[in-house]
């Protein structure tokens, strides 16, 4: 499916404010891929498409998880909206025609993340974060100054601000997210 197509699928299933999130999720992808030497196609299809099964309720999560047969965790029993990301992935994968298990992979992980994540996938969890279009969060500029410098650190500094904003309002956190930040902690 061509780029355009791509947006406007998503221009038709997502509200405005997430439209403009996913186009600048698109953006800094394909920036950040031409800087760390990454296929920017493919960053702008896994951008474009990382939240495209985001208004679904959870019901409706829940449901699709059963319909593409895809595992739940404890975690995700606890905070159902991290299934977008799975279910993201199924639908790019049934409704969009992707194949490319990168381009899948940067979808599914892109909200917490995994160890030894590909290039393509710390990308899309990167851009997810640091999009112009976000509202400003702590260390933002640090973080962005990371991402297009040293890709790594900036996964490190996401996962630490999230963290900290998970334990200062109480959330539930999953465990997944709790391995890759040790996992990248290591790395730093």
């Amino acid at each position: 499916m061509k780029l355009e197509q791509l947006r406007k699928s998503m221009k038709m299933v997502l509200k405005e404010t997430r439209y403009q999130h996913v186009l600048g999720v698109e953006e800094v992808s394909v920036d950040l891929a031409v800087i760390h030497g990454c296929n920017p196609r493919k960053a702008a299809i896994a951008g474009i498409l990382h939240d495209c099964a985001k208004s679904l309720s959870d019901e409706e999560l829940l449901s699709e998880c059963m319909k593409y047969s895809l595992p739940i965790s404890e975690g995700e029993r606890k905070s159902v909206y991290l299934l977008h990301a799975k279910v993201g992935a199924a639908y790019a994968k049934d409704k969009y025609g992707v194949e490319d298990d990168d381009i899948l992979n940067a979808i599914t992980y892109h909200t917490t993340g995994r160890q030894g994540m590909s290039l393509l996938e710390k990308i899309v969890f990167t851009a997810d974060y640091i999009e112009p279009n976000r509202k400003p969060l702590p260390r933002i500029e640090e973080i962005r100054k990371a991402a297009y410098d040293y890709l790594d650190l900036a996964v490190y500094l996401i996962l630490e601000n999230t963290l900290d904003y998970l334990k200062s309002i109480g959330a539930f956190i999953d465990t997944r997210t709790n391995e890759t930040y040790a996992y990248y902690k290591n790395i730093i």
